[in-house]
């Protein structure tokens, strides 16, 4: 997550719920949130693309990248940059596990 607002921790997903490369969209405090897992590493998005605001959940999760199923532009999870297009990155949340759980750090505001 960037920027200098403040976030606090949500209870997501249950951690065994997450299937590998099967993104999962929820709705947190108002927030659009893709979680997606590759193995160990799991990741959250906002669940938008920056070029028309298309959902990215029905998109394809590859190697650490979700591809918008408008327009195909690969972002990558991690830092949320636009692979092989000119759009802006997707805001990045933060995560951790917790007592099985995984939680996402969101901003105190709304979208």
């Amino acid at each position: 997550m960037t920027g200098n607002s403040t976030a606090r921790f949500h209870r997501a997903a249950a951690v065994n719920d997450l299937v590998d490369d099967i993104p999962l969209a929820l709705a947190i405090e108002g927030w659009p949130v893709l979680i997606c897992r590759s193995g160990n590493e799991i990741r959250a998005v906002i669940n938008r693309c920056t070029h028309a605001i298309a959902e990215l959940a029905s998109g394809r999760v590859r190697r650490g990248h979700v591809i918008c199923p408008l327009h195909g532009a690969r972002f990558e999870l991690a830092s949320g940059k636009c692979i092989g297009g000119p759009y802006l990155p997707l805001q990045v949340f933060e995560t951790r596990i917790a007592a099985d759980w995984v939680e996402v750090a969101l901003p105190d505001g709304k979208p």
